[in-house]
């Protein structure tokens, strides 16, 4: 089995927002007396049955996730896209090569690698053990359809269209992960069928032009039919306990700190 850790589950701007009456945050609709509704930007672990960790994107967040949740180091990094929510906490992986006295590794495909690389062009120089200042990070090139190996877990990888740009889902056994979506082909909704967990972006209630909306994520559900439905990526309309009452059943919405299991896929 996996064992999935939301680091975070929030849009780009987290909730709440910066900003609001008192500057102390813009809430939205969402209730700041309910725990749950603090969301920091969108991330997860997977965790391997050996114990070995997949971090899924290194989000500006990305120290006081691994903190609140007890996590020291990951073995690789798995990237979705570029954007800036996604990528802005590289630096905070420096622990990770210490513990694991080697650069680690990044998949992605060559365009948000070489984003990446543009931003953080430092933490891809040959890796020394005595670079203890910086990320060591080494790039490995992955495109869309591919079967992925990857600690020891076996991910299919898809593409998916995010606004002007395009993002990575992938599916690993019974656990799908689609975040920063608005279209999914008729073929990758093939592949996800009957996934026993999916967690999948729904930034808000009404339609957006970049991330999927509470409606399409319905429409797609009935056609997959996963077994669990855990909605991430969540801003500031999306309040906790209002969406836990009114959503059909299935479907759920992440919190930061969640952990789930799911059945896994493992390379040979």
């Amino acid at each position: 089995m996996l064992e999935i850790t939301v680091l975070g589950c929030g849009g780009s701007s987290g909730v709440p927002q910066i900003g609001g009456p008192d500057g102390r945050g813009e809430w939205g609709a969402c209730d700041p007396k309910e725990p749950r509704n603090r969301r920091t930007r969108a991330s997860i672990v997977i965790r391997a049955p050996d114990g070995r960790r997949l971090l899924v994107d290194t989000g500006a967040d990305l120290r006081e996730q691994l903190l609140a949740n007890g996590i020291s180091y990951a073995d690789a990094i798995f990237y979705t896209h570029e954007h800036a929510d996604h990528i802005a906490g590289l630096d905070d992986v420096r622990p990770f090569n210490w513990a694991l006295k080697r650069p680690i590794e990044a998949f992605g495909t060559a365009r948000t690698l070489a984003e990446v690389e543009k931003r953080f062009d430092y933490a891809f120089r040959p890796w020394s053990d005595r670079d203890f200042f910086r990320p060591g990070v080494e790039a490995k090139i992955i495109s869309p359809g591919e079967r992925l190996d990857v600690i020891g877990l076996t991910l299919d990888v898809f593409e998916q269209e995010h606004g002007r740009v395009t993002s990575l889902g992938f599916r690993c056994g019974g656990f799908a992960y689609c975040t920063d979506v608005v279209h999914l082909t008729d073929e990758t909704l093939t592949l996800l069928k009957g996934v026993d967990v999916w967690m999948v972006d729904c930034l808000q209630i009404k339609p957006h032009s970049a991330h999927a909306w509470l409606e399409r994520v319905e429409d797609w559900v009935a056609r997959i039919a996963p077994g669990r439905t855990i909605l991430t990526h969540l801003g500031p309309a999306m309040d906790w306990a209002t969406m836990m009452n009114d959503l059909p059943a299935g479907l759920e919405l992440a919190w930061d700190g969640m952990m789930f299991t799911a059945p896994g896929a493992f390379a040979i």
